[in-house]
């Protein structure tokens, strides 16, 4: 599997795992953006966010572009 397929399925799990707590728990605001260190949200924000940003830059890579 390419890198850019294991980031997607990076994002995509992360995604999957976020929808089934938030559907067990809710999240407020604060879980969302400052979650403390051991809840299952912490750093779920930044990690994701990162890892996406990668992507895209990897894409542009590929494809010889621009952002």
């Amino acid at each position: 599997m390419s890198e850019k397929q294991e980031m997607i399925k990076k994002l995509i799990e992360m995604q999957k795992k976020f929808i089934e707590y938030e559907h067990a728990h809710g999240v407020s605001q604060e879980e969302y953006f400052a979650a403390p260190e051991g809840h299952p949200l912490a750093n779920y924000r930044q990690e994701y966010n990162d890892l996406a940003i990668k992507l895209v830059d990897v894409a542009h890579a590929e494809k010889g572009s621009h952002r």
